[in-house]
């Protein structure tokens, strides 16, 4: 039986995230879900899957439900599938931030960068005076990343501002387009740039994942298969399962 996956996150005012946690986990093991949940007073964050049945119940019991009261009404939703359930067992846990960076002034909810459509990403990458930046690990970018993306080498998001601050200038890098898996950590690099003075910051809306679902191959400036967060291990255009490999086994990324 096909498995459904559903990736979400949404940076929200959550005060009350400790005491959502055995809620948020009854609930989904009440539905027979797997996957990884994390809380913070910042939002949520995770990936997790089940029959489709489970799945759409869990989304519109985070968006329109009581447990969260309206406040995942902005919920960034990714539906994939799999051949086999592809989490071991189910984690709902409680975290500082839902994706790290170490940054209080990169607040998601005060100010982001200017969301591009998966559609409009091509045009936008292919403009000679864009900067386009991959900010995922080093691991990540070495199995796929776009066409003349620049790879800031680094091992977990929270290293992304000392690359920044290293290696980018407002002064020279006017236009940044900037992408990662499924968008969670350009909605942080990109409120820190804009905190630090850049002028233009663009993030692919979705990310890859949107990417990759709604762009042709043939008119694809993708490259390779981009790395997801559970035993599927990779992706590819059209979302298309690659498969579970023996040396990526236990390997834990950033989103």
């Amino acid at each position: 039986m096909i498995t459904k996956v559903c990736a979400f996150y949404q940076f929200a005012a959550l005060p009350d995230y400790r005491e959502l946690r055995e809620p948020l986990r009854a609930f989904c093991a009440g539905l027979g879900l797997k996957g990884s949940v994390l809380l913070a007073q910042e939002g949520i964050n995770g990936t997790i899957a089940g029959t489709a049945e489970a799945i759409d119940a869990f989304a519109r019991e985070l968006a329109h439900g009581d447990m969260f009261g309206g406040r995942l009404d902005n919920l960034e939703l990714k539906f994939s599938t799999a051949e086999a359930m592809p989490f071991g067992r189910l984690k709902v846990r409680l975290k500082k931030e839902i994706v790290t960076l170490g940054d209080a002034a990169a607040d998601p909810t005060r100010q982001v960068g200017t969301y591009v459509d998966a559609r409009e990403w091509n045009a936008l990458i292919a403009a000679p005076d864009t900067l386009v930046l991959d900010t995922r690990n080093a691991f990540e970018v070495a199995m796929g990343t776009f066409e003349g993306a620049v790879d800031p080498d680094i091992k977990s998001f929270g290293q992304f501002k000392d690359f920044a601050a290293e290696k980018l200038d407002p002064a020279k890098h006017r236009r940044i387009a900037m992408f990662c898996t499924g968008g969670i950590r350009c909605e942080k690099a990109s409120a820190h740039l804009l905190a630090r003075g850049f002028a233009e910051v663009y993030h692919l809306k979705g990310g890859i994942l949107k990417y990759l679902e709604v762009v042709p191959e043939a008119q694809s400036r993708w490259r390779g298969e981009c790395f997801v967060f559970d035993e599927r291990v990779a992706l590819g255009h059209g979302l298309q399962e690659i498969g579970l490999r023996e040396r990526d086994k236990g390997h834990h990324g950033d989103e």
